[in-house]
């Protein structure tokens, strides 16, 4: 391989051509059907809407310790269980509805992780009353234009980075669980507030011009 080229599918891309080939797609997502659909419609478009975040934000949460397929897996079971994630009612869930909820197969029954979805509802809750919008706090943090990252091998996408933990320490400091720096910074490739779609993937050039 020549400096500066890029291959994808036994093609070369010369540095600077954009894949117009949808088999070019980032390698993780692999062939799995779910993961396949969620790579190409939903990781690195940007999200604005302030429910939303907040719901991809509990899921990401529920990923701690496990990979992001064994969410997705279960989204729509999380989002039967978790009251269509709708904040004001998840903070008012009992003691005794986290007990029903870790007995629930249709999500991750992990304690911990179902306490937090609660404490994260209040946490939102009060972020909302006290500065209007969760979407504005989360995106001043890349000012409110997503980040495009270059990135011609999959090893080079970091875990986490510098803006990643200000997010983290921010909604901490807001009272939200379950948002370590690499949490926050899967959350922040997940809403599109960084793109980091390889150069080669067919999802680079455009899934940061887009919204949902």
């Amino acid at each position: 391989m020549r400096a500066g080229e890029l291959r994808c599918a036994g093609r070369v891309l010369y540095a600077g051509s954009v894949a117009d080939d949808v088999s070019c797609r980032c390698g993780w997502c692999g062939d799995d059907p779910v993961y396949v659909a969620y790579h190409d419609t939903e990781w690195g478009v940007p999200l604005r809407d302030d429910q939303a975040l907040f719901a991809l934000l509990v899921l990401e949460g529920a990923q701690a310790g496990l990979s992001w397929i064994t969410i997705l897996r279960r989204r729509d079971g999380y989002r039967a269980a978790y009251d269509g994630f709708d904040p004001d009612r998840i903070a008012r869930w009992s003691d005794d509805r986290l007990d029903e909820l870790a007995g629930d197969p249709r999500i991750i029954r992990n304690r911990a992780k179902i306490r937090s979805a609660r404490q994260n509802a209040r946490a939102y809750l009060a972020l909302r009353d006290e500065a209007g919008s969760f979407s504005d706090l989360v995106w001043s943090f890349v000012d409110h234009t997503p980040l495009v990252n270059t990135w011609r091998d999959g090893a080079q996408v970091p875990a986490t980075t510098g803006t990643a933990k200000r997010l983290s320490n921010e909604l901490r400091r807001c009272g939200f669980s379950f948002v370590g720096p690499t949490i926050s910074y899967a959350f922040m490739q997940s809403a599109g507030l960084v793109n980091d779609h390889l150069v080669s993937c067919f999802r680079w050039s455009t899934a940061s011009a887009e919204t949902r």
